[in-house]
C-alpha cells in the first residue's frame, strides 16, 4: 500500500536538465534531413507582405533550381515545394566534412486573404523566388462616390 511518498534524488533533476540541454543543441544545430539546416525549418525563409493589389511573397532558395520549384495555391492556402539537389558525387576519399545538404522541402502558409492564382506571377532572380498573387477582385476595397443632390 503506497502512502503518497516518493523518495527524493537529489540527480534526478541534474539529468533532465542535462537531456533537455542535449536536445536544444541538437535541434538547433544537427536537424538530419532538413533541407535549410542553417535557418532551422524545413524549408527557405519566407517574406510575405501585401500591397493594394497583390500578396507578395519572396523565398530565398540558393542552389534550387526554378525548375525544380513547385507552387500551388489551394483555396486560401499557399504551397511552395522544391528540390535541392548534389550536383556532383565525391567517389575519392573520405569527406572530413559535410554541411551542405540536399533534399526535398515543402513550405504551407495561410493567405490573408483570396487571391486569383490564375493571374499570379512568379520571378526567378539570384537564388531568391518572388510570387505575385493578385488579390481577388471581390476582397479589394471599393471606393464609392457621393454625389450631392
Amino acid at each position: 500500500m503506497s502512502d503518497g511518498i516518493v523518495r527524493w534524488e537529489p540527480f534526478r533533476d541534474l539529468v533532465t536538465l542535462r537531456e533537455a540541454m542535449d536536445r536544444l543543441f541538437a535541434e538547433s544545430f544537427v536537424r538530419p534531413g532538413v533541407a535549410f539546416p542553417a535557418l532551422g525549418m524545413e524549408g527557405p525563409a519566407v517574406d510575405m507582405y501585401q500591397t493594394e493589389d497583390d500578396i507578395v511573397v519572396k523565398a530565398a532558395v540558393p542552389g534550387v533550381k526554378p525548375e525544380d520549384i513547385d507552387i500551388s495555391v489551394t483555396g486560401d492556402m499557399l504551397t511552395i515545394k522544391g528540390e535541392l539537389k548534389q550536383e556532383e558525387k565525391v567517389e575519392e576519399g573520405d569527406y572530413l566534412r559535410q554541411e551542405r545538404h540536399y533534399g526535398q522541402f515543402t513550405r504551407e502558409f495561410a493567405l490573408p486573404t483570396q487571391v486569383n492564382a490564375d493571374k499570379a506571377r512568379a520571378e526567378f532572380e539570384h537564388g531568391v523566388l518572388t510570387l505575385h498573387l493578385p488579390k481577388a477582385e471581390e476582397v479589394k476595397p471599393k471606393s464609392i462616390k457621393v454625389k450631392a443632390k
